[in-house]
């Protein structure tokens, strides 16, 4: 018989993340590349808000807030302090919910 085939499936309890969750490790940053040159102030604002949120939706769905509206302002801003960030602005907050609206 296949290895394959005596493999038991993972209880629901039991993690099957390749990786490990966000928070069981220390936070790394990732690897920064110089942005490029010659765009207006408002794109480099732009990106930079884009990728703190985007950080911060992964953070709460590694964390078990799947739904936006489980994602409040503070649930966000205690994520972000647990990440090492900055507390992150309304608009940042509307954005991690919006890209979590689109995750599914």
């Amino acid at each position: 018989m296949p290895a394959a085939a005596l493999r038991t499936k993972p209880s629901p309890t039991q993690s099957t993340a390749q990786h490990p969750v966000l928070f069981d490790s220390p936070y790394q940053p990732p690897t920064k590349r110089p942005l490029p040159a010659g765009r207006p102030r408002d794109w480099y604002v732009s990106h930079n808000r884009r990728l703190k949120a985007m950080r911060l939706a992964i953070a709460l769905l590694d964390s078990g807030i799947y739904l936006p509206a489980q994602a409040h302002d503070e649930a966000i801003r205690d994520t972000a302090a647990e990440l090492g960030m900055r507390p992150p602005s309304g608009t940042t907050c509307h954005m991690v919910r919006a890209f979590m609206r689109y995750s599914r």
